[in-house]
């Protein structure tokens, strides 16, 4: 099993990427608010360049969502397939970012994870 996270930068595409998860069977996630490091540094004297910089370049996108699942091995390129359909490709920027992480034991998840 694996948790794959999905961090979104862009929150426009999530009801649609939670909708399209669903109708592929995958119900299961977590989801956070979320916030990145150069916008919560921004009043932090020698990072204020940074903040800066990214405020510069994205002014209206301060936020982002976190997306947890703990999937099947087998699932993660499926799921990964929908999350690029969905944004456009995480290989542009400023769209997010998708990696997972083995899991070894779980208790209280559906059994269709495991």
């Amino acid at each position: 099993m694996q948790l794959l996270i999905v961090v979104l930068n862009k929150t426009e595409r999530l009801e649609t990427l939670l909708r399209e998860l669903g109708e592929a069977g995958y119900t299961g996630a977590t989801i956070l608010d979320s916030r990145g490091m150069a916008h919560s540094l921004d009043g932090y004297g020698e990072y204020q360049f940074m903040a800066s910089l990214r405020m510069f370049l994205d002014p209206d996108r301060r936020e982002s969502k976190t997306i947890f699942m703990v999937l099947r091995d087998e699932a993660v390129p499926e799921v990964a397939k929908i999350v690029n359909r969905v944004t456009g490709g995480l290989n542009q920027p400023d769209t997010g970012v998708l990696f997972t992480v083995p899991v070894q034991y779980t208790e209280g998840l559906d059994p269709s994870c495991s």
